[in-house]
Order: C-alpha cells, then structure tokens, then sequence
C-alpha cells in the first residue's frame, strides 16, 4: 500500500481514490499512511500510531478545520479509526487496510488498464510481533529441534529482531532456519582435508 499512497518528501496519490473520497481526504491519508510506515519501522505493531495537527498541517498544508473535515470523512467510509490517550492526550490513528484494499481493488477492476487489468491488490501483515521465550520454545518442542529458546531469543532480542537489514517478518520461519543451520554437515577445509589423507597414507604404510 505504501508505494500507491504514501508520501516522503512528495504526496503521491491515487486518482480514482481521491475522485471517490475527496482530495483533501486523499492527501491526508497518504500522509497518514507515511507516518505508519514510519512507526512500523520502528517497532510498532498493533496498528495504532500518533500524529499532530502541527505535524500534519506542515506536510500537508491542511489546517485543522480542514483535517477535522478530513478525518470525519475517512472515519465514515470507514479508512481510517481515531482515539485519544495518554497524558497529555494525544491523537492516535489506525489505518483499515482491508477497506482502503477494497476501495482501490474496486476502482482496478471498473477502470482496468491494459498493464494491470483487473489485477488484485494484496498486502502481506506487516506488524511484528515478538515471541516470549515460552512461545519459542513451545515452538521447538513441537519441532523437536533442540534449539535453546533463551539463546535464540536474547540472539534477536540484540540485533532489535532484524534479520540482516531488514526486520523480522515470522520468528517460526528463523526458527526453521536455525534447524537447517544446527543440522548442516560441517564442511572440511582443503588444509584438513590434506591432514586426513596423510594420515590415511601414514596408517598403510
């Protein structure tokens, strides 16, 4: 969703969507949609982020009547949930992937072109959740891996659950990759390999 919506240091929107709920609405929920971007990277995972009038107002030029009116419209179309929290309180926001999918799904299949006709938009859960030990090994008991689920998790826990440069998607799927890592024969280097056979040699003589 975020390369069809989302905005870094320009807005990009999506034509049909803003025909349907409106260009100011558009504009904000692109901006919304960026600043999710920018709370999952950095560790947010139930959905919910925050955002300002100040700070929407200067990447979208939108006062705050009209990101009022903006944010009433996407709540009723159902894009978009707000709430209030925390002390002082501040306004968090959630985006509805499935409804915002389901609009631009249905605005490709009325106006297909001939690149991407009638293709599906889809997006794959994004939000990380980490595992507690038990999880883990749980987990590797069912597998009957004998991984060690303190170590693989103070392992992650260091490198902030990132595999290399890139996040942790599914902690199951590393625990697979561990099993393959644990079970892979050790390779013997040539200098080794070179020792074997002279004591081979040396044993037939």
């Amino acid at each position: 969703m975020k390369h069809l919506l989302s905005s870094t240091a320009f807005i990009i929107l999506n034509k049909e969507l803003a025909k349907q709920v409106g260009l100011k609405e558009a504009i904000l929920l692109a901006d919304l949609i960026s600043k999710e971007e920018y709370f999952i990277s950095n560790g947010m995972n139930d959905g919910w982020f925050f955002n300002t009038e100040n700070n929407i107002e200067e990447d979208t030029t939108l006062n705050s009547y009209q990101q009022r009116k903006c944010i009433k419209k996407l709540k009723e179309v159902g894009l978009i949930e707000t709430r209030r929290k925390g002390i002082p309180a501040k306004q968090y926001f959630k985006i509805n992937e499935e409804q915002v999918l389901q609009i631009l799904n249905n605005l490709s299949i009325k106006k297909p072109t001939t690149i991407n006709k009638n293709k599906e938009i889809k997006i794959i859960n994004k939000y990380f959740k980490k595992p507690t030990i038990s999880e883990i090994d749980n987990y590797c008991s069912e597998r009957q891996n004998k991984i060690d689920a303190v170590a693989f998790f103070n392992f992650y826990e260091s490198k902030g659950w990132m595999v290399g440069k890139n996040k942790m998607k599914d902690w199951k799927a590393a625990i697979v990759t561990w099993e393959k890592r644990q079970y892979k024969k050790p390779t013997m280097s040539k200098l080794d390999a070179q020792i074997s056979q002279y004591e081979q040699a040396k044993k037939l003589l």
